[in-house]
């Protein structure tokens, strides 16, 4: 290898040598242990520190940098305790995720270090976000974010490049070529002759260097740092380098040809480094010795320190809690709190665009983001002239990459500035469905990471879309702990659902009715208020029969209502399906005795499922008929009105009361 020092002196070249050999003696104590069953997991980097460690050497430590598995160069590079690194591998309860992740499946705010998820690629678009944080408050400053080259072939690869490049984002991008994929080579994986060669189809500039030589990564990206930093656009790195151990240590390594070993071996980054500081008297034999032997107490050391794991009797208290952020802006009103306010007649989609507005004047950072939302004003108008009060900065089109949007999203918040991405449609979350249930929803349990950011979900059948665009899919996402869904059915609550969604620094799905953009019209204050997320309310009480219900469900039972007069009903709106106001719906079957769960959703997996489940295990002396639901069919939706008509809940809702009454 030929290392060019430029001008490095003496000091930091082996300073480098320091950083280069700490987590590679770091990583056989590891072994070890695996081996002691000590610890229960390892991914091993062996072979390819100089990546991680020039990297991390390059960039200024209040810079964002999202690593991988074999990253541990970062970690150490950043000067993370070892006692409280080896507290996280061991599964400690003071470690950094509190015993709740493995190995490198954590971050630290303090450390500028975002924590990775299995799914490698979506963490490439986090580094978007944070590069358009840094951006949008003029910082001179970059993200950094690793994948390997298997992870160049996931949709997310493409998607956070895409980004970064049509925003012009001072993103580094970085490709860990090791030549598998677990077993998998490079030959199976794509058919261009490098990686980097893709950097010139997103309009970037690339470069494929030698990922084993410490002073080419830190040179190349001291100097792709500046050229992103001044030109305000991505870069993409290619690292050659090998992986000398298995994907983690059960898989082996016999898939791999022993040929490749053998020349690799050869190319060892720090060995070859170290031979270079002793042939040009930067350091002595003697020097490189004292150095070894000086880590491998320290190591030992902190070892002793937290070899047993910490003793806990787990909380399930604890662990509930920490799965949301908590709620420090307190300081606006509830809607049950205005004084006499001054109200307006409004329909359904102004009230969110009012609140959208006043949240845009509170949080002068918040940034939206979607398809079509700028100059057209989105695909249903909702932002209509945002763009001239708030400007493309704050008002951003993006292309249809719904995944790297959300991903964006995270990243913004990693820097604290909250933001709204606008789902054109609520059937289009499927693609960026990981992104939402893996990395939003878990990130505070993880880490202690919030992810301020609400997915506005335009949802619902009744205009003759069809299958694609018209699914109620709210119910997925109840059954992820992390995540808030709202679901307002009028004006006045919309507007106060949204700022409260604004206000709250978790990740909420905001599921807006289309049907009722225009058609649903009702009186809403004036002021700055909120719904509180997870208080239903009670639409009327009636004696006779409880129908449980939300969004366009309420609409319908208040029209079966008028059409009943001798028929007194107690109508419940949930208005908030996660987390569930159980007090409410349990006062709600109290009244009654009977009950029907009416949703437009589809009957089979639909949130009446678990509120049947729960009444009849809470309220079961309560009940004076079984518990009915009334839901659409288990059917896509149709696209023909008369089946969608059919399809649809409330034509079954008469058929379904007159069973419960008659019981």
């Amino acid at each position: 290898m030929e290392y060019q020092t430029g001008n490095l002196d003496n000091q930091q070249l082996i300073q480098f040598y320091h950083s280069l050999l700490l987590p590679r003696m770091i990583e056989e104590k590891m072994l070890v242990l695996l081996r002691q069953g000590k610890i229960s997991k390892w991914f091993s980097g062996i072979g390819q520190e100089a990546i991680a460690v020039g990297a991390t050497l390059a960039m200024d430590k209040d810079e964002w940098i999202m690593p991988l598995h074999r990253n541990l160069g970062v970690f150490t590079s950043r000067d993370m305790p070892l006692t409280e690194l080896f507290k996280q591998w061991q599964g400690d309860i003071t470690g950094y995720s509190k015993a709740r992740e493995r190995s490198f499946h954590f971050g630290s705010k303090a450390h500028h270090i975002c924590g990775m998820i299995s799914h490698l690629g979506p963490q490439l678009a986090i580094a978007d976000g944070v590069a358009l944080a840094y951006q949008q408050r003029g910082l001179q400053k970059v993200s950094l974010a690793f994948t390997g080259d298997g992870g160049t072939s996931e949709g997310d690869f493409h998607e956070a490049l895409n980004v970064a490049a049509v925003w012009n984002l001072p993103v580094i991008f970085i490709i860990e070529n090791n030549g598998y994929g677990l077993s998998t080579p490079t030959n199976e994986q794509y058919k261009c002759e490098h990686l980097v060669d893709r950097a010139k189809g997103y309009g970037m500039e690339g470069i494929r260097i030698d990922g084993n030589n410490i002073l080419e990564v830190y040179n190349t990206i001291k100097g792709v740092r500046e050229y992103c930093i001044k030109n305000q656009k991505p870069y993409l790195i290619e690292c050659d380098t090998f992986r000398m151990r298995g994907h983690e240590e059960a898989s082996g390594v016999k898939y791999v040809p022993k040929e490749l070993f053998e020349t690799w071996a050869k190319r060892d980054p720090i060995k070859n480094y170290e031979a270079f500081l002793v042939e040009k008297n930067i350091l002595s034999d003697a020097n490189v010795l004292q150095i070894h032997a000086a880590f491998k107490e320290k190591i030992e050391a902190d070892l002793r320190q937290v070899i047993e794991t910490t003793s806990f009797m787990p909380s399930i208290e604890t662990e509930v809690a920490d799965v949301f952020a908590p709620i420090t802006e307190k300081d606006i009103l509830s809607i049950d709190q205005l004084d006499q306010p001054i109200v307006q007649h409004k329909r359904f989609i102004e009230s969110i665009s009012d609140a959208l507005r006043a949240s845009m004047q509170r949080y002068p950072e918040m940034i939206i983001m979607g398809q079509d939302i700028a100059e057209y004003g989105g695909a249903f108008k909702m932002t209509e002239g945002f763009v001239n009060e708030f400007g493309k900065q704050r008002i951003r089109n993006t292309p249809i990459c719904e995944s790297a949007i959300i991903g964006t999203a995270l990243g913004l918040s990693l820097e604290g500035i909250k933001s709204v991405m606008e789902m054109q449609f609520a059937d289009f979350v499927t693609v960026a469905f990981n992104q939402i249930v893996n990395n939003l929803a878990k990130s505070h349990y993880r880490w202690g990471q919030n992810a301020d950011v609400v997915v506005r979900m335009p949802t619902g059948a009744g205009v003759g879309a069809g299958p694609f665009h018209s699914q109620s899919n709210e119910a997925w996402f109840t059954h992820v702990p992390g995540l808030k869904v709202v679901y307002p059915s009028n004006p006045a609550d919309a507007k106060g659902l949204m700022i409260a969604a604004l206000a709250d620094p978790n990740p909420v799905l905001y599921f807006e009715h289309k049907a009722m953009y225009r058609s649903v019209e009702g009186d809403v204050p004036d002021a700055y208020y909120q719904v509180p997320i997870g208080k239903a309310f009670f639409v009327s009480k009636g004696t006779d029969a409880t129908i449980i219900t939300y969004g366009m469900g309420v609409h319908w039972a208040k029209k079966y209502q008028a059409e009943n007069a001798s028929i007194a009903l107690t109508i419940l709106d949930l208005r908030s399906l996660s987390p569930l106001d159980y007090e409410a719906i349990k006062d709600a079957v109290a009244t009654t005795g009977k009950v029907v769960i009416l949703h437009e959703d589809n009957l089979t997996g639909g949130i009446g499922g678990e509120i049947s489940a729960w009444i009849a295990e809470h309220c079961f002396t309560q009940l004076d008929a079984p518990i009915m639901r009334c839901a659409s069919l288990d059917t896509p939706i149709p696209f023909n009105t008369v089946l969608e008509k059919q399809y649809l809940a409330n034509s079954r809702l008469h058929e379904t009361m007159q069973k419960l009454l008659a019981y």
